[in-house]
């Protein structure tokens, strides 16, 4: 169980801070059991509720500072994702994003990095699929990192581009 002002990934929703934790006095809420209150750090105006014991969305722990540290040494050395089927990329990367795993979200941004320079290098575009999941895995990413490292999300970019080859 996580505590008020805890940082937690809360799957799509990203980084989110814990503001309260009990019972909902809502309509339709389980009266009796505890729910967390979250305020999404990078989705303005938002406040979440979900149950303490929901296991359907991922639910982790925010970095420590010296894990974040580990883990960005650690970012040259981790391989591209593997995808066998064409026709299955953007099963893929959806797969990816919903792990809500740093070491996959590496995996996903060095993959389209890659397929982005091969077709930039053929001649061809960007394709939206590619954009959309890039966007999506750096978002992630970068705010977990943000807030590990206690500095804003705009910053993480560049301090990434000092530290690794990643960006």
């Amino acid at each position: 169980m996580y505590n008020v002002g805890d940082y937690i990934i809360y799957g799509s929703n990203g980084v989110c801070k814990i503001t309260n934790i009990g019972p909902m006095k809502m309509a339709g809420a389980v009266k009796n059991k505890l729910y967390y209150t979250m305020v999404p750090c990078y989705i303005r105006d938002s406040e979440i509720f979900t149950p303490v014991d929901n296991d359907r969305v991922v639910m982790r722990r925010v970095m420590s500072k010296s894990e974040a540290e580990d883990f960005i040494d650690s970012i040259d050395d981790i391989e591209n994702l593997e995808i066998i089927e064409e026709k299955r990329r953007e099963l893929e990367y959806k797969q990816a994003v919903l792990t809500c795993d740093p070491k996959i979200l590496v995996e996903l941004i060095k993959t389209i990095n890659l397929r982005v320079q091969e077709r930039t290098a053929e001649g061809k575009k960007v394709t939206a699929s590619d954009a959309k999941y890039f966007h999506i895995a750096e978002e992630s990413l970068f705010g977990e990192l943000a807030i590990s490292l206690e500095m804003e999300k705009d910053a993480v970019k560049d301090y990434l581009k000092d530290r690794t080859l990643l960006v």
